[in-house]
């Protein structure tokens, strides 16, 4: 029961609250000519020349009206002027006005000026509760720089705020922007947009479903399938930050640059790069992809085929690419005189996987001028079932594929033949040949050790112990063919089993082979 009479006391409040917002009249200020006919209609007035009309705190003129006092509500025709507080003016050739429900229909040759902001159209609708303006057949907004157009529309006069919908285009000297909708607001002029959008300038070429743009400071944030198109290079990732005036860029999570003049991919989760000098930096499961294939463009609009080359690695090894991971890849863009290429620095934690060979290091440098890779710092390199390692290894390579390595300071080339035999070469410098990629021929230069098992119809008949300051070996599905010894050398031929134990392994023997990355997915195995 208390229940009850408290709701019944509600509604009693509720009704005489609403009984008690009385609606104001339209108020007539000025008028050259006012006819009136009460045997027409009591309710009717017609004014001409220099009419002005005030409804609260509006504001409206025409050149005439027909005013209906106790439905309260008029028609204006002709220069319609509508002023709404100190900034807003609406202006149109026509207008119907309800003054119980305030809203205003203003149609042909309409315009709504808000501060610097000018909006025209051909019909709109403004209600002076919500203070929301409606366009809703095509609508063009200038603001400063900025052009913008839709099919149809809404202006927020409190928040300043438009919201553009269905085909909408924005036009700055330096971009042209198109998107499905769009809010822009007048004050911050921020642009926010929704679904997909597209952004075209001078130099590069931007898309994104959704996102903002600051229209001031040139900086803007793109989310949903975001990547920025300059060139011959993408980025793509989950969002993208990029600051026009300084002409770089951010990624974040699931990060890939493509290069499709070299035909290689950078992929990481954060991404920096730099439109002028088209430097790049990539850290967090940074991944450097170089394709065998030979194409003009190595993605397509949707980049559907790329994101399968990145992804399957079957493709990746039949393409026979080249993958490398470390903790930093930089890419930069070397410009002497009217020279252009290209050098790739990764560092901490290097590993690559081929086909033909695999390696490791702390840190490498791929030159693209000489088609180099560098690798620095304990490095190793696997090819077939040789481990090659040195204090400095530089892999010349010729069309993707190793021609020859140089193992600088400390060469040591070690294949395995059991869990305790293993054929070992040393040197000071040591030079392997490739030939369909597989080593065929070793040059030693300076201080040449050799440690082999010689095999007779497979069978191992021996370990031969060799010391020759130059010599050359030829070798044969991994095992040594032929030597050359080109000075005297110091060679021993032992049985197997008399040769020390101790013996059966140079000074400096590391094996790494548990570190030798198999597979694509290997890379980022580092112990």
């Amino acid at each position: 029961m208390i229940k009850i009479v408290k709701i019944f006391l509600l509604l009693i409040l509720i009704s005489n609250f609403g009984f008690s917002q009385k609606v104001r009249k339209i108020e007539i200020i000025n008028s050259d000519v006012l006819m009136f006919d009460e045997a027409v209609s009591k309710d009717y007035r017609r004014l001409i020349g220099n009419v002005q009309l005030k409804h609260e705190n509006a504001l409206m003129y025409c050149d005439s009206a027909h005013l209906y006092i106790d439905g309260n509500y008029f028609d204006a025709f002709s220069n319609v002027h509508i002023v709404q507080g100190d900034t807003l003016h609406v202006y149109g050739d026509f207008l119907k006005y309800d003054g119980n429900i305030k809203l205003s229909k203003i149609r042909r040759n309409v315009k709504l000026i808000n501060n610097e902001a000018v909006l025209t159209t051909d019909s709109l609708d403004y209600d002076r509760n919500t203070e929301i303006a409606h366009y809703f057949y095509k609508g063009k907004i200038v603001d400063n720089e900025n052009v913008l157009t839709s099919i149809h529309g809404y202006y927020h006069s409190k928040t300043k705020d438009y919201f553009s919908i269905d085909s909408v285009k924005l036009v700055n000297p330096d971009y042209i922007m198109t998107c499905d909708t769009l809010r822009y607001n007048t004050e911050s002029e921020i642009a926010f947009f929704l679904g997909p959008t597209k952004i075209k300038g001078d130099s590069n070429f931007i898309y994104c479903e959704n996102g903002w743009y600051n229209t001031k400071t040139n900086i803007s944030q793109y989310n949903r399938n975001a990547y920025l198109e300059n060139g011959n290079q993408r980025i793509k990732g989950d969002s993208l930050y990029y600051d026009r005036n300084q002409k770089y860029g951010k990624a974040f999570k699931n990060v890939s640059i493509i290069d499709s003049t070299e035909n290689i991919i950078l992929k990481g989760h954060y991404a920096y790069y730099n439109e002028l000098s088209e430097n790049s930096l990539l850290t967090d499961s940074a991944l450097f992809i170089q394709l065998e294939r030979k194409t003009d463009t190595i993605y397509t609009t949707d980049s559907t085929d790329i994101e399968n080359l990145i992804t399957k690695k079957e493709i990746i090894t039949k393409l026979d690419s080249m993958v490398l991971h470390s903790d930093t890849i930089r890419s930069i863009v070397i410009k002497e005189n009217d020279d252009e290429y290209k050098i790739v620095k990764a560092y901490n934690h290097v590993k690559m996987y081929k086909n033909d060979f695999q390696g490791m290091c702390d840190s490498l440098v791929y030159n693209f001028k000489d088609s180099v890779i560098r690798l620095y710092t304990v490095p190793v390199l696997w090819s077939g079932v040789n481990q090659l390692t040195a204090n400095f290894i530089a892999i010349y390579t010729k069309e993707n594929k190793p021609d020859y390595v140089v193992l600088d300071s400390l060469g040591f080339i070690i294949s395995q033949e059991d869990t305790i035999k293993y054929n070992q070469i040393k040197g000071k410098r040591i030079t392997g040949y490739f030939q369909d990629s597989e080593l065929y021929k070793i040059v030693v230069e300076g201080n040449g050790q050799t440690l082999y098992y010689p095999k007779d119809k497979e069978e191992i008949i021996g370990v031969n112990k060799a010391i020759c300051s130059n010599l050359i070996i030829y070798v044969t599905k991994g095992d040594f063919d032929k030597i050359l010894f080109l000075t005297l050398p110091d060679a021993t031929m032992y049985p197997t089993e008399e040769l020390p134990k101790e013996e059966l392994r140079m000074k400096d023997f590391n094996w790494y082979d548990l570190m030798r990355p198999i597979n694509i997915n290997d890379v980022f195995r580092w112990k």
